[in-house]
């Protein structure tokens, strides 16, 4: 006889100039309360130059991977993390636990966790937030964008990380990240899986990247689409995975049973 699943599997989508190893922190954390964690490398950070790979990309490595965990019979919450936020929303549709049940279906997407993330609706693209609030002349002050598109952040300790860990722990985060194709922030998603998966959202309050007013707006969206949003707080940068890892894994306890 099968095991039956006690936990549900985690998988996590990952941020622009993020690396799955960008993730350890939070990913050892997980496996030692006894999750699988699952986290796969988003193709627009492969750094090909001129880029080979975008947001099309990124979403069909996303949905299969997905497809494979929900197809096995497996109860899976998504972590989404920053630009994750914008892939896992139009990757993760129709593979949700309540859909797959209605076709008579094992399996499936339990939860949807935002983490300072971009949960956009059908049509969006993510520097449409930035341009909403009047924000696109901040662009090219935080970003190094190269003529072919692709990026690095010109101050990720401050506008990534934050405060909190010590000099020599931020150094090694900040250099597992990599050259991403810019060009993802200007794509625009085609589905909108928090529609019909239920969802979660983590505020990051010093976000310096994904403002809390930005957040903020991305609940306001979804609840006024009909989607109620449970709402979590942790005093963080962009990055609470690194600089708040206990609150986050406590927040995806809290959700996942």
């Amino acid at each position: 006889m099968a095991a039956t699943q006690t936990k549900p599997t985690i998988f996590i989508v990952h941020g622009g100039w993020h690396v799955p190893g960008s993730y350890n922190k939070l990913v050892t954390a997980l496996e030692a309360e006894g999750y699988e964690v699952h986290i796969p490398r988003l193709p627009s950070t492969n750094q090909v130059r001129p880029p080979n790979a975008d947001l099309e990309s990124d979403t069909t490595l996303i949905r299969s991977y997905a497809e494979s965990l929900v197809r096995a019979g497996r109860n899976v919450v998504a972590v989404l993390h920053s630009y994750g936020g914008h892939v896992g929303s139009n990757a993760l549709h129709g593979l949700g636990t309540e859909a797959r049940a209605a076709q008579g279906l094992r399996g499936g997407v339990s939860h949807l966790i935002y983490m300072t993330a971009y949960a956009v609706a059908e049509g969006a693209a993510t520097m449409d937030t930035v341009e909403k609030f009047g924000n696109m002349d901040l662009v090219p002050i935080a970003f190094d964008i190269a003529e072919d598109g692709t990026c690095v952040n010109r101050n990720p300790k401050v506008l990534l990380v934050g405060p909190g860990p010590d000099d020599a722990d931020i150094d090694e985060y900040v250099g597992t990240f990599v050259r991403w194709n810019g060009n993802t922030l200007y794509q625009r998603s085609k589905h909108a899986a928090w529609r019909e998966i239920p969802v979660s959202f983590i505020y990051a309050t010093e976000d310096m990247t994904i403002p809390l007013h930005y957040q903020k707006s991305f609940v306001e969206g979804m609840e006024k689409a009909g989607r109620k949003v449970q709402t979590y707080e942790l005093k963080s940068g962009h990055c609470p995975n690194f600089t708040a890892t206990e609150g986050v894994v406590d927040i995806i306890k809290a959700t996942a049973g």
